[in-house]
């Protein structure tokens, strides 16, 4: 009934959706296995994509080759790029989506990958043979062999939804939880964990008065993610800001007693970053109000996602607390929110491809690695599904360095240093954010992605060509001569000190306040030239010559450190042969199996001293 696939992959959220599509494209026979045909690429939770350091995200994976911001730019109904008072590594774009537009576009995209076979039915097991996984078993008893498999499960293995003092099992609302694997890898010598997660309640739109709320619209000029040629919107629908208080607070905390999360009854740790309305005002007593962001969920539906009131308290109080924040006052309530709890796996037990230690050809990625967020979970699952891929080919792993990636980072981080709640990425995890911005994802990474097979001829000329014109405007700006005479009246009307001697445009460009914009104003020819480029060379033009001493600094510290990556540790090396070890970094070492010098300078609890020993024994 089915032949040998080169790469099953189980699961088709986030992770799933970019590790089959990644795969298929590089070549591979993918079968991707679901339990719910109709839910492929479906947003779980908040109807939008992107965000603080999560907008870099979906931008590498684009300049990658995978889909997550092709898909987003078809199904926005909103654009914003947040952070844009602060520098440009802080600037992150951030989609509010059509929800069954996002879905509907993840599986016509999938669809249209000729190497893709789908099979809906719960995977509740592997295939092993000696330490090799060679394929998954169905619930239906079917055995379905493959080279390689990636598991993206989720929040369904044995997943459990709370709300109040009811309990039942579940991966999402409505749909039952995947059982079996957990218990298949925990036989094996995996270790597992429980993780919770939440989602708040959906309303009404009709029976809200925006009257009282604030008006949040997108850019006037909205962008988008993807670097090829999707379209930016041209309308866009508002979001709408409003806030608790204490007749809310009051509310919410009648159900206290029923709580899952406060009576115990919820053992797995939620994300730090993105607490229940319960825990906000039981951790943050002293603050007497909340944001509460009202997000719609498409062109065209009434439907509201209520972020910022995540809960799993009973349905009832959940409405009563809703009906004493402004503007909800006559709220009418679709679905209650509810917490869910999880199984997932300590991430220190992968290799940097997110292929697992112990089973061969056997990859993870998503929230089955200890993540939240969309994100997160659709980088893991294309650098998985190109791993798989090149795995089963013989081709050494692909692994992005910190320097390199947010998705570097975020593998980085999971598998060196491990998670005991859910993780988020932040620009503050990034040591070279002002290398990793969100603006230049196309100049790091589409080269690469070319050269493995996923970016396209297409996006690997446009790259180049916007290289060259990026080279051009650069000399040509350093070129660019001003007479005192002919721009001091300009740069005193823009509140900056005027120049005594001829100055450049790269000069100016320096200086605090002053932008590719005023540039143009200061002289007729100047706008002549910079109308020649692209925005987008413009904007990248005023950044590097901006930040030039910030980029070369973190250069050279990106060098300096990854000298350690050249010292490569086999997977087998004996770290008991070494005496002058402390017990704690030879426990830790044993453990996670670091693959360079460097990652074992990142491991929690091996020292300076440890590294060293282990450099100089190395070094012999």
């Amino acid at each position: 009934m089915f032949p040998e696939y080169d790469v099953i992959v189980v699961g088709a959220g986030h992770a799933g959706c970019e590790a089959a599509a990644a795969a298929a494209t590089m070549g591979s026979r993918v079968l991707l296995v679901t339990m719910n045909m109709t839910t492929i690429g479906q947003m779980s939770c908040n109807p939008a994509m992107g965000g603080v350091a999560k907008g870099q995200i979906v931008r590498e994976i684009d300049a990658l080759g995978g889909l997550s911001g092709i898909i987003s730019d078809k199904s926005m109904i909103q654009f914003r790029m947040l952070n844009r008072s602060k520098g440009p590594a802080m600037w992150s774009p951030r989609t509010q989506n059509d929800r069954l537009k996002f879905a509907e576009e993840w599986r016509l995209a999938l669809e249209g990958i000729k190497n893709i076979d789908f099979w809906q039915e719960m995977a509740c097991g592997l295939l092993i043979k000696g330490k090799k996984v060679v394929g998954i078993k169905t619930s239906l008893g079917l055995e379905i062999k493959a080279k390689s498999v990636v598991l993206t499960n989720g929040t369904f293995l044995n997943g459990l939804i709370h709300i109040g003092e009811k309990n039942f099992g579940g991966g999402r609302t409505a749909e039952r939880p995947s059982t079996g694997i957990t218990e298949q890898l925990v036989s094996l010598g995996f270790d597992s964990g429980r993780m919770k997660t939440g989602t708040p309640p959906r309303v009404d739109g009709r029976s809200l008065d925006y009257s009282k709320m604030e008006e949040q619209p997108g850019d006037p000029s909205p962008g988008k993610f993807s670097f090829t040629d999707t379209l930016p919107l041209a309308r866009q629908m508002s979001c709408w800001i409003t806030y608790t208080n204490d007749a809310v607070h009051r509310e919410l905390e009648k159900g206290f007693a029923q709580s899952p999360m406060f009576q115990g009854r919820i053992k797995g740790l939620g994300p730090r970053y993105c607490p229940s309305i319960e825990d906000k005002i039981n951790r943050f007593a002293d603050r007497d109000r909340h944001q509460i962001f009202v997000e719609p969920e498409g062109w065209n539906t009434v439907e509201i996602y209520v972020n910022g009131f995540s809960t799993s308290l009973p349905e009832n109080v959940q409405y009563s607390a809703l009906t004493k924040i402004p503007g909800f006052e006559k709220v009418r309530m679709f679905r209650p929110g509810y917490a869910i709890e999880y199984d997932y796996f300590p991430p220190t037990q992968l290799k940097l491809s997110l292929e697992t230690q112990l089973i061969d050809n056997l990859y993870f990625a998503g929230q089955i690695n200890g993540t939240t967020g969309y994100e997160e979970a659709a980088c893991q699952g294309l650098m998985a599904g190109i791993n798989a891929h090149l795995k089963i080919n013989d081709r050494e792993p692909f692994i992005l360095k910190r320097s390199q990636a947010y998705i570097g980072v975020l593998i980085d981080d999971l598998v060196t240093k491990g998670t005991l709640e859910p993780y988020r990425m932040f620009t503050s995890r990034a040591e070279y954010r002002i290398l990793l911005r969100q603006d230049n994802a196309d100049l790091r990474l589409t080269e690469t992605g070319h050269h493995l097979g996923l970016a396209s001829d297409f996006r690997l000329a446009n790259v180049l060509n916007k290289k060259t014109q990026l080279k051009k405007l650069l000399q040509d700006l350093t070129a660019l001569k001003f007479d005192p005479n002919d721009i001091n009246v300009g740069l005193e009307t823009m509140n900056t000190s005027t120049v005594r001697e001829k100055t450049s445009a790269a000069q100016l460009l320096k200086r605090p306040g002053i932008g590719i914009h005023e540039i143009k104003k200061l002289s007729p020819p100047t706008a002549v030239l910079l109308n020649n480029f692209s925005s987008d060379v413009a904007d990248q033009a005023e950044i590097t010559i901006k930040y030039d001493s910030y980029i070369e600094r973190e250069h050279k510290m990106a060098e300096k450190i990854e000298s350690l990556e050249m010292f490569k540790i086999r997977p087998d090396f004996n770290y008991d042969l070494i005496k002058a070890l402390s017990s704690e970094g030879r426990e830790k070492l044993k453990k996670i199996r670091p693959e360079t010098i460097g990652q074992v300078s990142r491991i929690s609890g091996v020292s300076p001293a440890d590294v060293s020993v282990l450099t100089v024994y190395l070094g012999r």
